[in-house]
């Protein structure tokens, strides 16, 4: 069940994990796993974004990161600027030359309607689904429907998911749990924390060093996102000509003499809105667990580190064990209901995000692993039934302040379980599977379809 921290919390690019991330893997999955040896001829590729990729996909930059993907790139290591309006300058079958990219022994000329968008064409095994089609000479050698099933991984129809980004075999070592009742015995039995278990599979994975410098690295993408956040205005891509604020507002709280070091809480929210913009703006951002809940752990934590005297030494051990306690909740949420939006509405993206940022400030802050599972649990339940209604398709209203209110959430998640001894009416178990069947019940219109709810109610201007 656990998903190693280096695998959830990945380094891609914006806006959406699973609109963005996801088909941009799958796409460079399939130009390079497609069995195309000895086939010769001339070929064409058409891709078809179905369900929410379909209806949603324009705004979240889907078609940019499907040609990125086809053309080799990866979300870790490209620079946004190699992606983001790369479809919409090709030009269409008939009007000129189009981009020529490498399908194994293929040389295959992409236009810009080779792409087609089908929003009411669901897939039984996920609403995020694109087919690729290759034919030579007419006639179709290759097809096949890749699902993207959020926080940026991706799945073949009918193959089993895997845990990993990487297609790494799971952890044969580690110590086993499938619930949250299952941590809490174990921890109980071994006289551990959640960060200890989430250590035992990691150390299954790779060597000590390694996950501890991916660790280090996770947080250096998550705190530069802030800081960039933090360092740049204007307005953000796309129809709504949202305006950027967090560097207004930094601006403002310094201006009245209160700095970072005061503990003013509007600093949390400031910081989540910076990584929500750097998102929204398709820049580089951390997965946690998605792009639309980006902004939630690194504002938590960043906030707990600048409140509190640590060493060097010390900050890097909270940054462990908070990412790691996270990852452990994380692995919970997606293994028994869902961190995708498209899913299971916002209550999998920001609701869980929110509870892996309360987990992990409980466990730094001391919690027992009760107090921990009692934090995690709060947050999911204040967030049971939240929609993924994104205005125009775009992640910027209301993703943006939502994340800045979710992490207020997280915080008061973890106080409140500070004060109790971990004792509470509502397992976390029961509170994911309500999640879960809340997700089941949901309208698709909620579902990151644009479709329903403030989608529908704000004008457009």
């Amino acid at each position: 069940m656990y998903v190693s921290a280096l695998d959830l919390f990945s380094i891609g690019i914006g806006p959406s994990s699973s609109h963005t991330v996801g088909p941009m893997r799958a796409a460079h999955r399939f130009a390079n796993e497609a069995a195309l040896e000895g086939i010769t001829g001339t070929p064409q590729l058409t891709v078809t974004l179905m369900g929410s990729l379909g209806a949603t996909g324009m705004g979240h930059g889907t078609p940019d990161a499907v040609l990125a993907g086809l053309r080799g790139l990866n979300p870790e290591t490209c620079s946004p600027l190699e992606v983001h309006g790369r479809w919409e300058s090709l030009p269409r079958r008939g009007d000129g030359p189009g981009l020529v990219i490498e399908l194994g022994p293929l040389d295959v000329e992409v236009f810009r309607d080779d792409l087609s968008f089908a929003p009411f064409e669901r897939h039984s095994e996920h609403p995020n689904a694109m087919r690729f089609d290759l034919a030579v000479d007419g006639a179709v050698v290759a097809s096949e429907i890749w699902l993207s099933t959020g926080g940026g991984f991706v799945q073949r129809e009918g193959v089993l998911p895997l845990r990993s980004l990487t297609d790494a075999p799971a952890a044969t070592a580690g110590i086993p749990f499938s619930s949250a009742d299952d941590l809490l015995n174990e921890c109980a039995r071994l006289g551990v924390n959640f960060a200890d278990i989430a250590w035992s599979h990691e150390a299954g994975l790779r060597e000590p060093e390694e996950t501890s410098a991916g660790l280090d690295a996770i947080w250096r993408a998550m705190d530069d996102c802030v800081e960039e956040g933090l360092s740049t205005r204007g307005i953000l891509p796309g129809s709504l000509r949202v305006p950027r604020r967090a560097a207004g507002a930094q601006a403002s709280l310094l201006a009245r003499g209160i700095g970072r070091e005061s503990r003013d809480p509007s600093w949390l929210n400031i910081y989540a809105m910076a990584v929500n913009e750097q998102n929204a703006a398709g820049g580089r951002v951390v997965t946690a667990p998605t792009n639309g809940a980006a902004g939630i752990l690194p504002a938590v934590l960043k906030a707990h580190l600048e409140s509190t005297p640590l060493t060097a030494e010390q900050t890097r051990r909270d940054v462990h064990a908070f990412l790691l306690t996270a990852a452990v909740i994380g692995s919970l949420i997606k293994a028994r209901a869902s961190i995708s939006g498209a899913e299971a509405g916002c209550q999998g993206e920001v609701g869980s995000a929110c509870a892996m940022a309360a987990a992990g400030l409980c466990a730094v802050l001391g919690g027992t692993p009760r107090q921990v599972e009692n934090a995690a649990e709060v947050a999911v339940e204040h967030h049971l039934g939240l929609t993924c209604d994104p205005v125009g398709g775009l992640v910027q209203i209301p993703c943006i302040e939502r994340n800045a209110v979710a992490s207020s959430t997280a915080q008061t998640a973890a106080r409140l379980a500070l004060l109790g001894d971990g004792t509470h009416m509502v397992s976390l178990d029961v509170v994911i599977e309500t999640m879960r069947q809340t997700g089941v019940d949901m309208s698709h219109k909620y579902k990151e379809t644009s479709l329903g709810g403030l989608a529908v109610n704000v004008v457009e201007c």
